[in-house]
């Protein structure tokens, strides 16, 4: 015997969803009908696709994609299925952390307590030497921000090895604001020994990932240094403005973009250990006479 199959305004009401969503849901080949009247374009469904409907709605409710909902309704094993909603929920739990952090760090600013969270962080100044760095430079949104980080100094450090070898820790400068909505560019940056051998394995590679050599000039860091835990966003944004607000205080003037530079190794280090320095170059400010 055939199953037994329901109009749409009766599947609607046992799936629990309403009509409109249905046929969404068939453009998307998400739950397609089991049959569409060829004369009067009537969709039917069977009773057997109740549950999958069902499953469909209530995932909705944890306001999951609807490509993300098709990857676990398509699964079919169960144990597949709750892995991969699993999956989702870990990244929504992660995203809700992340602004809870970001809220706090907010209402911090907002109540005044800037100087509060500022005095976390001690600032001071280092110089460092001219060096011949390779680079790959990349507009970049923040959300993209730290596999791309890993992705291009590892391919940077590679490189190193071919041009006598890195010389100095790698680092990320930001030319201009990388944000959620803001692209950047960024740049990573390697620094490394032998400046011809740089420019020909640049050569080699043409501009893919925008790679490059410069010499980056001598110049003076105001800089602190955070753990692991402070890399994450926003505390990291705290740790910055702390410098910006040291180099008010100290009266220095800003003499190149602000940068991060990763002396450690990440994956070995644990939450609390030093992995980063957040610097500004600065110089003297100048004075006008009167």
């Amino acid at each position: 015997m055939d199953e037994e199959l329901l109009s749409i305004g009766a599947f609607a009401a046992r799936s629990r969803l309403s009509a409109k969503a249905l046929r969404l849901y068939d453009r998307l080949g998400l739950l397609a009908p089991a049959r569409v009247d060829a004369d009067t374009g009537y969709r039917f469904y069977r009773v057997s696709q109740v549950e999958r409907a069902r499953l469909v709605a209530l995932l909705r409710q944890l306001d999951m994609p609807l490509a993300r909902i098709a990857e676990v309704v398509d699964a079919g094993d169960g144990a597949v299925q709750a892995g991969r909603l699993d999956a989702y929920w870990g990244e929504v739990e992660a995203r809700h952390a992340a602004q809870r952090t970001l809220a706090d760090y907010l209402r911090g600013r907002l109540s005044g307590r800037s100087l509060e969270m500022y005095g976390k962080f001690t600032v001071e100044t280092v110089d460092v030497p001219e060096q011949v760095v390779l680079t790959e430079s990349r507009h970049i949104l923040a959300g993209e921000l730290p596999a791309w980080i890993g992705a291009s100094l590892g391919r940077l450090e590679e490189g190193a090895r071919a041009c006598g070898g890195a010389t100095g820790s790698p680092f990320v400068v930001y030319h201009s604001e990388v944000t959620v909505e803001s692209d950047g560019p960024a740049e990573a940056c390697v620094p490394v020994a032998d400046e011809a051998a740089a420019r020909a394995w640049a050569a080699e590679r043409g501009r893919v990932r925008g790679t490059a050599v410069r010499v980056e000039p001598a110049m003076r860091l105001a800089r602190t240094r955070i753990t692991k835990a402070q890399v994450a966003h926003p505390q990291i944004l705290a740790a910055f403005e702390a410098v910006e607000a040291w180099i008010r205080e100290q009266g220095l003037a800003y003499a190149g973009p602000c940068r991060e530079i990763y002396f450690a190794d990440w994956d070995a280090a644990g939450p609390e250990a030093p992995v980063c320095d957040v610097a500004f170059p600065v110089a003297e400010a100048r004075t006008t006479a009167g």
